[in-house]
């Protein structure tokens, strides 16, 4: 189950990707918003990142114009790994090496077209482990450490 959400923004793109999701009978949970009229983007940030952060979701998508608002937002709970990404590069990698499990787009970056290739690449690669399994538990101690 993956957890899709966005701000006016990113509205367009999101209905594309959930377009995507519903061809590859992925199933996801919708946490808006519902239409282009302005929201904060920090509610739907939090609301991903819970679900995500609560294990009701295995993965989440964030949406908006750049993709960096919601990034911040979602990295701010503790187990969150959210990464902006924008080519299929950086969805291999983010998910390869750092075990991403939100991912960021802006919509105003990429195309529909882009997001799609980014979003299969990113649900497609799995975390590889070894060396980069010692950083993920650096960064969980960071967490530990500062997010009390």
């Amino acid at each position: 189950m993956i957890a899709i959400g966005c701000d006016h923004g990113g509205y367009k793109l999101k209905e594309e990707i959930k377009k995507y999701l519903d061809e590859k009978e992925i199933e996801y949970k919708d946490f808006g918003c519902m239409n282009e009229e302005r929201v904060d983007y920090p509610n739907i940030a939090k609301e991903v990142a819970k679900c995500v952060q609560e294990k009701k979701c295995e993965k989440g998508i964030l949406i908006c114009k750049s993709g960096i608002g919601m990034s911040i937002v979602a990295n701010k709970y503790k187990g969150i790994r959210c990464t902006l990404c924008h080519n299929e590069f950086t969805a291999k990698y983010s998910r390869l090496h750092n075990d991403s499990n939100i991912l960021a787009i802006g919509a105003d970056i990429v195309t529909v077209n882009e997001a799609i290739c980014i979003l299969r690449m990113w649900l497609a690669t799995e975390f590889e482990g070894g060396r980069h399994k010692e950083r993920i538990d650096l960064i969980q101690e960071i967490e530990n450490e500062n997010m009390k």
